[in-house]
């Protein structure tokens, strides 16, 4: 009997477990979940994930000299950058994101300036940079942004080295609003030139990039315009009798004093040599223009700088408005230039359409934009194209006076 029930249960059993495998084959694509699969990989999910992220601001830094020589320099270029900034996010930012602005003192001085880049790269996880304003700074923060890529775009750093490489070719990651030294040179020659001056004696910083830059710009194209140096000799930016080099000035009787250098060194310059009686035109660049440029030490000088608040165009008279109802002060060259720089930096991320250094280095290279400082693209060494403002100080006050295009 226990056997027959057994083989009747063995028989049930067999006959159960037959009944149950056609079901097998249609379980097979479910266990393959080919209609799964989508979300198991969840392509579509990957977005929201990343939701957070796109929410939040997009940082840039600001590398600005707000102590050390040139102080006036970096709180007109901070003032400037940031009103651009301003503008951007009353508008809605870019990439729908509102924009971070953070503020380093670079002092316009190299260690300074490369603490300041390395702080906001790796501590605040900077991928953008406006500054730095001087040359001396901006050519070792431009070699941390090359190595590092991060997009440095500088404001007012004219020397050609700031941008490209020691055989010429452009750096990727870095570009300037500003032109370069050669031109201000040549563009101060030529007007020098024009004026009917002939003999020129030279000043300068060995020391100061930027300076020097200048300095052998000039040289160079005065001489190939027929003029003569007749004389150039060097000091320290510690310096601060200049009577010796300016009793030579005297004896050389150079009808030109070409002093490319910034303004603090400018009004000790100036004023000495009024007082000795020297009789030659003060000449030099953009290093002039601050709001603390001694008018009447500078009397009777010229010149070179990228724009000027006399310019009739609509976009520099709402850009003179709109910085002097903020600021309470007409804006100089440099706060021009680092509203310019700062603009067109963030249009270079808005045209690249994505967060990524790279991707917005290559968009700025190919940028067209409509600055104060004129309308301007970028050559192939990331230098933009545009004329240069020769400026005179006289009776305190400093006019436009000519236009020297490239």
């Amino acid at each position: 009997m226990k056997s027959r029930v057994l083989l009747s249960f063995v028989l049930l059993v067999t006959l159960v477990l037959a009944a149950c495998q056609p079901a097998a084959p249609t379980e097979a694509p479910a266990a393959e979940q080919p209609t799964k699969a989508p979300a198991a990989e969840q392509p579509t999910e990957a977005p929201a994930a990343e939701q957070p992220a796109s929410t939040e601001p997009i940082k840039i830094a600001m590398l600005v000299p707000l102590s050390g020589p040139v102080p006036t320099f970096g709180v007109s270029t901070r003032d400037g950058g940031m009103l651009a900034v301003e503008e951007w996010n009353a508008k809605g930012g870019v990439l729908g994101r509102k924009i971070e602005a953070v503020v380093e003192d670079s002092q316009c001085t190299p260690d300074p300036a490369v603490n300041a880049a390395n702080k906001v790269i790796d501590t605040d996880k900077v991928k953008y940079i406006v500054g730095e304003t001087c040359s001396s700074a901006s050519i070792p923060v431009s070699e941390i942004a090359e190595e590092k890529g991060i997009v440095q775009i500088s404001p007012t750093s004219t020397n050609p080295t700031v941008t490209t490489k020691a055989d010429g070719t452009a750096k990727k990651f870095v570009f300037r609003a500003c032109f370069i030294d050669p031109f201000q040179g040549l563009a101060m020659a030529k007007f020098a030139t024009e004026k009917g001056y002939k003999t020129a004696f030279i000043m300068l910083d060995q020391g100061n990039d930027y300076v020097r830059g200048l300095a052998e710009a000039f040289e160079k194209s005065f001489t190939e315009l027929g003029g003569k140096i007749v004389g150039k000799e060097t000091y320290t930016s510690q310096d601060t009798d200049f009577s010796a080099i300016l009793t030579k000035v005297a004896e050389s009787k150079a009808e030109v004093l070409y002093l490319p250098d910034y303004y603090n060194i400018v009004n000790l310059v100036g004023a000495q040599a009024k007082e000795k009686g020297v009789t030659a035109v003060m000449m030099g660049g953009d290093g002039w223009d601050s709001a603390d440029l001694d008018l009447k030490a500078a009397d009777g000088g010229f010149f070179s700088n990228h724009y000027s608040p006399e310019d009739t165009r609509p976009i520099v008279q709402d850009w003179v408005k709109n910085y002097n109802a903020k600021f309470g002060s007409t804006p100089d060259a440099l706060a021009t230039l680092a509203y310019d720089a700062t603009n067109i930096l963030l249009a270079s991320i808005e045209k690249a359409g994505v967060d990524d250094p790279v991707k917005v280095a290559e968009a700025m290279a190919s940028i067209e934009w409509e600055g104060v400082s004129g309308k301007i693209t970028f050559d192939e060494q990331h230098n933009p194209i545009k004329s240069a403002a020769v400026l005179q100080v006289k009776d305190g006050k400093v006019s436009f006076v000519a236009s020297v295009a490239p």
